[in-house]
C-alpha cells in the first residue's frame, strides 16, 4: 500500500510481541520510500532506520544507533515510550491517523513483550533458576538503552525508591533535572538584577580621583568579574556541564551497562555521587562562610563603617570616596546581595566540577571493568565516548580559566594607573610596542580576589588533568589532546601574568582568542566535529 510516496504497511492487530512485529516491518521495509521503479526499496537495516528516526523534524535528540541494533536482535530488551513515537512516525508514513494507530498497537505490542518477559523470568526463578535479577528491579528496567534524556528522567523519577536526599544529591538534581535552561538561565537573571540595581543605586558607572589624581572608573556594569563573568562565563559553563550530565547519566552510561536497567544504572549514579557528599559540603562551607560571608565583611562591611585604605576602592566600597552617589547603608545592603549572589554561584561552579571528575571516574571505572570481561565488545565505543567527554571538559576548563582571567584582571586594574579597565589593556599594550608611561603605581593594597581566582583556575585544571590522565581517546587522537592540553597551559600561564610586566596584555589576547576558537570547535580542524 503506498501513503505519501512511501511503503505503507497497516498496523496487524493479530497479538505479536514487540520482537515478533518489528521482525516483520523491519524485514517488510515498512515506511521505507519507493524505489525509482514504484516497488520497495527493501527491509530495513539498523543504520537506515536509525538515520531516518533521527532526521524526523520535531526529534531534537535523534535516536542511538546502538538501541536500534538492540531491536534488530534476540533480546530482552523492547522500546521506550518515546521511540515509540518515533518509530510509529516511520511505520505510518507521517500520516496523522496511520501514525496514531501504529502507535497504538506498538504501544500494546511492547506490553505484551514486557509481560513474556516478566512469565519468562518467573519461571526460571520457580524452576530454581538464578534469576538474574530481582522482580522488583526487573519491572523498573528500561526497554531502551538510550533514549530522550527528558522523557528517561521523568521515568526514573518514578520508578526510583523515595530518598532523603543530601547536599551532594541536591546539587546534582540542579544540573540533571528539569530544563537545561532552568540553571544558566537562573544565573543570567541574577547579574541582570544586579544591573538594574546597581542602575538605581547609581553606581553602575562612577569614577573617583585617587589620591594620586588618577581618575578611576569603578562602576558596577565596568566590572567584567561582575558583569561578563555571570552573564556570559558561567552561564555557558553550565550549559556545557548539564548537556554532558544528561547525555552520561540517561544514555551513555546506560548504553555501556546494556546488561543492567535503569533502576540499576540510577542507584549506582547515585551512589558516585553521595560518595562526594563531604567534598560538596566542604566546597558549599568555603563558599558561603569565606568566600561569601568573610570576604564581604571584610572587604566591604568593615571599611564601609569604619573607614579604611587598604583595599583598593571599587563599586562596593565607592560610599566612602563619593557619599553623595550612593550611603554607605544602600552599599551595605546592595554589597550583601551581590555577595550572597555571587558565592552561591561560584558553589554551583564547583558543584559542576565535583560532577565533571565524577563522570571521568566512573567511565574510567567502567572502562577498567570492560577490560576484565573480554565478552564485553565496545572499546572502540569506550574511546568515542572518552573523546566526547574529554573535548566537553576542555570547553569547561577553558571556561573556568576565562572566569579567573576576568577576576584577576578587575583586581589588577583597580590597582593600576588605569583610566578604566579597557584603557588599561590598550595603554598596556602599547607600553610593549612603545616607550609609554608606567602603568604600575606606588599604592599597596590587600587583593583577596588574586588568591580566590588562583583556586578557581587550579581547580579547573586539576579536573582536565585528571580527565586527561584516566580517559581513554585512542592513540588517533592523542594529538588532539596535546592541542588541548597546550592552549590549557598557555591560558594559565596568560593567566598568572596579568600585570606582572608591561605587555601583558598581548599574551592575554593571544589566549582569549584561542580559547574563543577551542569553545567553537574543541576538535581544532582534526577530523570529527564536536555532536
Amino acid at each position: 500500500m503506498l501513503k505519501n510516496g512511501k511503503f505503507f504497511i497497516p498496523p496487524p492487530n493479530d497479538g505479536s510481541d514487540f520482537k515478533e512485529l518489528f521482525k516483520r516491518l523491519a524485514a517488510a521495509g515498512a515506511g521505507r520510500p519507493l524505489g525509482s521503479d514504484g516497488f520497495p526499496a527493501g527491509p530495513w537495516t539498523p543504520e537506515l532506520l536509525a538515520e531516518a528516526i533521527s532526521q524526523i523534524d520535531s526529534n531534537r535528540v535523534g535516536v542511538d544507533l546502538r538501541t536500534v541494533q538492540l531491536w534488530f536482535q534476540e533480546n530482552e530488551k523492547g522500546i521506550s515510550t518515546a521511540n515509540i513515537r518515533w518509530l510509529a512516525r516511520i511505520l505510518g508514513c507521517d500520516d496523522p491517523v496511520a501514525t496514531s494507530e501504529w502507535q497504538m498497537e506498538l504501544s500494546e505490542a511492547q506490553s505484551r513483550f514486557a509481560a513474556k518477559r516478566r512469565e519468562a523470568k518467573n519461571a526460571r526463578s520457580s524452576a530454581g533458576v538464578a534469576p538474574g535479577v530481582p522482580e522488583a528491579q526487573l519491572t523498573a528496567t528500561v526497554d531502551d538503552v538510550t533514549g530522550s534524556g527528558a522523557e528517561l528522567a521523568r521515568e526514573t523519577d518514578i520508578k526510583r525508591p523515595d530518598r532523603r536526599f543530601g547536599l551532594a544529591l541536591r546539587s546534582e538534581a540542579l544540573f540533571s533535572r528539569g530544563s537545561p535552561l532552568n540553571l544558566p538561565a537562573s544565573v543570567f537573571a541574577g547579574a541582570t538584577a544586579l544591573g538594574f540595581l546597581s542602575y538605581i543605586t547609581g553606581i553602575h558607572s562612577a569614577t573617583y580621583v585617587r589620591a594620586d589624581g588618577v581618575v578611576k572608573q569603578v562602576g558596577f556594569l565596568w566590572a567584567p568579574n561582575w558583569t561578563f563573568l555571570f552573564m556570559v562565563l558561567l552561564p555557558l559553563f553550565f550549559a556545557i556541564v548539564i548537556e554532558l550530565l544528561v547525555f552520561w547519566r540517561y544514555e551513555a552510561r546506560l548504553e555501556l551497562m546494556a546488561q543492567g536497567g535503569m533502576m540499576e544504572s540510577e542507584n549506582d549514579w547515585a551512589r558516585n555521587v553521595e560518595a562526594s557528599s563531604y567534598t560538596f559540603w566542604a566546597v558549599f562551607l568555603i563558599c558561603v562562610l569565606f568566600a561569601g560571608l568573610f570576604q564581604w565583611i571584610g572587604v566591604c562591611l568593615i571599611p564601609l563603617m569604619n573607614g579604611g585604605d587598604d583595599y583598593a576602592t571599587s563599586w562596593g566600597t565607592l560610599a566612602i570616596v563619593r557619599p553623595e552617589v550612593i550611603s554607605v547603608p544602600m552599599s551595605i545592603v546592595f554589597t550583601a546581595l551581590a555577595y550572597l549572589y555571587m558565592c552561591l554561584c561560584f558553589y554551583l561552579f564547583f558543584a559542576g566540577l565535583i560532577l565533571l571528575h565524577t563522570m571521568v571516574h566512573d567511565l574510567w571505572k567502567i572502562g577498567e571493568a570492560s577490560k576484565a570481561r573480554p565478552e564485553v565488545e565496545h572499546r572502540h565505543e569506550l574511546d568515542q565516548l572518552g573523546l566526547r567527554v574529554m573535548r566537553e571538559i576542555f570547553r569547561c576548563t577553558v571556561l573556568g580559566i576565562l572566569v579567573a582571567m576576568c577576576m584577576k584582571a578587575q583586581s589588577s586594574y583597580l590597582t593600576s594607573n588605569g583610566e578604566n579597565i579597557v584603557d588599561w589593556l590598550v595603554g598596556d599594550m602599547s607600553s610593549a610596542l612603545y616607550v609609554h608611561k608606567d602603568v604600575s603605581n606606588g599604592f599597596s593594597y590587600r587583593m583577596p580576589t588574586h588568591y580566590s581566582s588562583l583556586l578557581v583556575a587550579i581547580s579547573t585544571c586539576v579536573v582536565f588533568l585528571v580527565a586527561s590522565i584516566r580517559l581513554s581517546v585512542g592513540r588517533r587522537y592523542r594529538m588532539l589532546l596535546w592541542k588541548m592540553s597546550a592552549v590549557v597551559g598557555l591560558l594559565v600561564v596568560a593567566y598568572l601574568l596579568i600585570g606582572a610586566f608591561a605587555g601583558f596584555s598581548i599574551l592575554l589576547g593571544i589566549g582569549v582568542l584561542l580559547a574563543v576558537y577551542g569553545l567553537f570547535d574543541p576538535a581544532f580542524g582534526h577530523g570529527e566535529r564536536v555532536r
